[in-house]
């Protein structure tokens, strides 16, 4: 080995990260979903946040958040510290990979969706084109 050979090290650009095989919720979300789950009396041993997607709005789809009392027969149910989540099947196929802000501006507060499958939406920011 040369000098100049012993001073070449070859770096390998860290790996890209695999993109989300399920559902996120930020912290921020997390702490807003507990605080309405206690509002409206609901334990999260009782139940969880139900999202999904449904026909209409602006874009042709728009996403919808309730609670909801336990995971039906075919969700998927994610977990975040005691918090669940709840995704039926149609549903995931156009939530796969999102992550579930909650964000305060001067202008608005509210749930945010980052959703990598949304090919289009509007400025309401709860509906979606997929």
């Amino acid at each position: 080995m040369t000098m100049a050979e012993e001073g070449t090290k070859t770096i390998v650009p860290p790996a890209p990260e695999a993109p989300a095989k399920g559902i996120q919720v930020t912290d921020k979300a997390i702490i807003r979903i507990r605080a309405a789950m206690a509002k409206e009396g609901i334990s999260p041993q009782q139940g969880g946040l139900r999202l999904g997607v449904q026909g209409g709005g602006c874009s042709g789809l728009s996403y919808s958040v309730r609670f909801d009392t336990q995971p039906r027969e075919r969700d998927r149910t994610f977990q975040f510290g005691d918090i669940r989540v709840f995704v039926d099947p149609k549903s995931f196929i156009y939530l796969r990979g999102m992550t579930l802000d909650y964000q305060e501006t001067l202008m608005q507060q509210g749930f945010v969706f980052v959703n990598p499958n949304s090919t289009k939406s509007c400025g309401c920011g709860s509906s979606l084109s997929a």
